[in-house]
Formats: C-alpha cells, structure tokens, sequence
C-alpha cells in the first residue's frame, strides 16, 4: 500500500535531482542544455511551427527569406524552414535510437566481460579490438549501399560500429568496482549475478553509460549526415544532409545570389545541434567523474 505523501516525496526529490544538475552544469553545459530542448521542441512540433508542406512546393523556386518564407525556397520552391525542421527530427532519431542501440548493448557486453573474466572477457574485448581498427566510414558507407538507402539501415549499421566504444568504457570500470570491498562481500554471502548486476553494478555505472551514450548520439547524427550527404542517406526522410547534398547537386546553384544560404542553414543546425551533445556530455563527464578538471 502507499503511504499518503509518498508519491509527492518521490516529486520533490526528482525536481532537487533535476535542480542540482542544472547547478552543477557549467555556462557551456547550460547553454548547449537549453539549444538542445530548443532543438528537440522544434523537432516535436515541426508541423505547427512551419506552415509550408517539407515535401511539396509552396512558393518561387528559389525565394530569398522572406515574411512568408522564412529562409526561402529551395530550386522546387519547398520552404527551407520547413525541412530544416523535419529534418530536426530524422537526425534526433538517428541519434537517439543508435545511443540507446550501442550504449545498452555495448554497456552489457562491457558490464559482462569483467565480471566474468577468464576466456570470456578475452573473446568479447578481441571482438572489440577488430571493431575499433575497422575503418568505420569506408566499410559503413558499403553495408549502408548493399542493405539499402533507408532510416532504419542506416541506425543499424550506425549501432554495429558504435557498441565497442561503450564497452570499452564500461568494462574500464566494471573491473575496478569488481574489486570493491563490498561487491566481494554481497559476493560471499551468497549474491546472484542477477542481484550484483542490477543493484550494485548498473547503478553505479550508470552516469558513465548516460554519457558515452551522449557521445554516440552525436557521433551518429554526424555520420548520417555524411551518408545523406553522399547519398546514401533515405531518399522519403528530408534531412540536414540531403539538403545539403540537393544544394550541391543543383547545378544553377553558383549562379545565384542565395546558393550560400541554401548551404549554410543545414551546417548551422548541424553544428548546433552536435557541438552542444559534445558540450553537455563533457560537463556531465566531469560531474559523473570528480576526478577530472573542472577547467
């Protein structure tokens, strides 16, 4: 049964959790906290904060910004403010879905191979070491061809290449809390693997997991701009880096007065958008870990 007040001590307690990182933050994990609400906002509710269609003409090819078209219109004539927000949301997918992908699994296969040791941890971490000195682009821009040009390829293939980062990390330190006194000891008074796990190993790696997932997220939005960009990317999704690929592609581009902005808004949103994942995840590092300079 819960006890009457329960539920509003559980309330409290998130919004102090809440309320303490935000102080903990520095000016720059601040700032790159609030781009990214900013960001995902515009993500979520991309169709009441535009009112041209991303996929069909809506004015003059080529419009220069204006009050009806914010950032004009692309050589169709689709409204550039209206696909720089729907492409919001396909690299924030991408980001997320391959953060939790790798991150989760690789986490576990990291948390796995140090508590296990033996022959088991040698297997997992030589299957990391051929991951690591893959050449990630080269051999991802092959499967992303062969499997074919859609989102869910593309986060995929994405989360192969990225789990061995995580695991890495996580079995880093996996090892030393191994060594605690009192993992040793719930250990010896008889603690399954399930209830070591889950009660003193996840929670403990946790913040570390949180992190690296951070890092991945970033480093998969960038990569799925690359592969758009190259054309690789889903042909049906209007992301940042098929605007820029159509901008380039266009061939009376250089004969125009905008052909510059028509470039220049995906790489801003890009920019913003990875370097502030880059940003937060270094200051909830340095806050996860007090040994590493708060300079």
């Amino acid at each position: 049964m819960i006890k009457p007040g329960s539920i509003n001590i559980k309330r409290n307690t998130f919004y102090q959790n809440i309320l303490g990182l935000w102080r903990n933050l520095s000016i720059f994990g601040r700032v790159s906290l609030v781009i990214l609400f900013g960001l995902v906002f515009m993500a979520i509710f991309a169709p009441f904060l535009t009112g041209h269609s991303h996929n069909i003409s809506s004015g003059p090819p080529l419009s220069p910004p204006g009050a009806k078209h914010l950032l004009g219109t692309d050589e169709l004539g689709v409204d550039l403010w209206s696909m720089i927000c729907f492409g919001a949301r396909v690299s924030l997918i991408v980001g997320l879905f391959t953060a939790l992908l790798a991150g989760l699994g690789g986490g576990t296969i990291g948390i796995i191979a140090a508590y296990r040791g033996g022959w088991v941890d040698r297997v997992l971490m030589r299957v990391v070491d051929i991951m690591v000195v893959l050449p990630d682009l080269p051999v991802m821009i092959v499967l992303a061809a062969f499997f074919g040009p859609s989102l869910r390829n593309i986060i995929i293939v994405l989360a192969l290449f990225s789990w061995s980062i995580p695991a890495r990390l996580v079995r880093a330190q996996a090892l030393a809390l191994k060594e605690q006194p009192y993992i040793k000891m719930a250990a010896h008074y008889g603690g399954s693997t399930v209830y070591l796990l889950t009660r003193h190993f996840l929670p403990e790696l946790f913040p570390l997991l949180v992190v690296s997932m951070i890092r991945l997220a970033g480093m998969a939005i960038i990569t799925e701009a690359s592969l758009s960009f190259l054309g690789l990317g889903d042909p049906t999704s209007r992301s940042w880096g098929l605007i820029i690929n159509h901008a380039v592609n266009f061939r009376g581009i250089y004969f125009t007065p905008f052909w510059k902005w028509w470039l220049l808004y995906p790489w801003i949103f890009l920019t913003l958008l990875v370097s502030s994942l880059a940003l937060l995840g270094r200051d909830l590092e340095r806050i996860a870990d007090p040994r590493i300079n708060k300079g």
